[in-house]
């Protein structure tokens, strides 16, 4: 399936947005792990901005930049993908359920600990009725979320968002499930090129889905270990061709037995 990437987004360790962190990711300036820091959602009213959780702040600044420069962002269908969904409200959940003293689980904390929060206040945000999808794969959620997309694209014609995020889990959960820092990773993926700017349009993609494991990749630099602390953070071998302008053939492990083979084509 071929497809075509437009605006693209990031925000990780280091990482403040996709126009601070281009050269960092193509190569021409060195990489400082900082912590992650999350804007409050200007999309949403002020009531639901409230609500917000720190992982629906995550994934909604990188689709918010992502999308900065659609002229309607709610006419795009979008994919919404991370591994752990909202740990830190869903550990909090559990402990509530296990205190004798039964402690009251807050309606906002419920309907933050399901799947498609993020999704949910996306479209409140942007007053979208176009499709959506959240899913999550453990360790190859964004590629299942980047499957999921460019099959849209490919099969429906229309562009769709991208969004994988990832936050680390709260203890004890984090003991059996651990996450490195707060990452997502964004891209717009367009059916044809013809409709935007090429300032606008980043590289051609073509997916192929590869029944066998994925090579492997020992990491060679500190961001080659960043990917493989978040599984949203597989998205940045993607990001690194996009920043960098080259061409690339890169491999994104899916299941065990099972992996999603990457042709970059820049534009």
């Amino acid at each position: 399936m071929r497809c075509w990437i437009g605006s693209v987004a990031v925000i990780g360790p280091g990482l403040p947005g996709w126009a601070a962190s281009e050269a960092v990711l193509a190569g021409g300036s060195p990489w400082t792990r900082t912590e992650v820091t999350l804007p409050p959602p200007a999309l949403l009213p002020p009531t639901e901005r409230r609500r917000t959780s720190p992982t629906v702040r995550l994934a909604l600044a990188a689709a918010a930049e992502a999308t900065a420069e659609e002229a309607d962002r709610a006419a795009l269908e979008t994919v919404f993908a991370s591994s752990n969904g909202d740990g830190v409200i869903v550990g909090s959940i559990l402990d509530a359920l296990h205190d004798p003293a039964g402690v009251t689980v807050s309606p906002t904390q419920f309907h933050n600990s399901v799947h498609n929060a993020p999704a949910g206040y996306w479209h409140i945000g942007v007053s979208s009725t176009a499709p959506s999808v959240s899913l999550g794969g453990y360790d190859g959620s964004f590629a299942a979320g980047l499957l999921t997309a460019v099959t849209t694209v490919a099969v429906r014609g229309r562009a769709v968002l991208l969004c994988a995020y990832d936050v680390p889990m709260s203890s004890p959960l984090a003991a059996v499930r651990p996450t490195g820092a707060a990452f997502a990773a964004a891209f717009v993926l367009r059916p044809e090129p013809g409709s935007v700017s090429g300032s606008s349009l980043r590289a051609a993609l073509e997916l192929r889905y590869r029944a066998v494991p994925a090579p492997e990749a020992p990491p060679t630099d500190a961001l080659d270990a960043l990917a493989v602390e978040n599984p949203a953070a597989r998205a940045l071998p993607l990001l690194r061709a996009l920043a960098a302008r080259r061409a690339a053939v890169l491999h994104v492990p899916l299941l065990e037995d099972a992996h999603l083979e990457l042709r970059v084509a820049p534009c």
